[in-house]
C-alpha cells in the first residue's frame, strides 16, 4: 500500500525491468572468428545456432547480417560458449579446458 501511494505521488518508480540495447553488430570476420575460436566447423556451427550452412556462410563472407536475435545468440554464444553448447546438444570431443584456452587466446 505505502508503494503505492509513493508512486502516486511521483516518489517511485514501479517498474521492474529494463529493456536490454540492441545487439551490437558483427561484421563478418567477427562471426568468423567466433566460431573459429569455438573450433567449429561452419556445419557445427550453424546446427547449434539452428541455422542453415548457408546462413552461417552468408554471415561470414558479409553477404548477409545476422537478424537482433542471431546476434543475441552470437553474443551468449560468445560469452559463454559451454552453457549454449550444452544446450544445443552439440557434444565436443575436445576438452573443457583445451576449449577454454582455445576462448582466451
Amino acid at each position: 500500500m505505502e508503494e503505492g501511494i509513493a508512486f502516486a505521488r511521483g516518489e517511485l518508480n514501479l517498474r521492474t525491468t529494463t529493456l536490454p540495447d540492441q545487439p551490437p553488430q558483427l561484421r563478418a570476420k567477427d562471426v568468423r572468428r567466433l566460431r573459429q575460436r569455438l573450433l567449429m566447423s561452419q556445419s557445427v556451427f550453424a546446427r547449434m545456432l539452428n541455422v542453415s550452412l548457408k546462413r552461417v556462410q552468408s554471415w561470414e563472407q558479409g553477404d548477409r547480417k545476422p537478424s537482433h536475435a542471431a546476434l543475441r545468440l552470437l553474443k551468449t554464444v560468445g560469452a559463454n560458449p559451454a552453457f549454449v553448447s550444452r544446450v544445443a546438444g552439440v557434444r565436443s570431443h575436445l576438452r573443457r579446458k583445451k576449449v577454454a584456452q582455445a576462448l582466451h587466446a
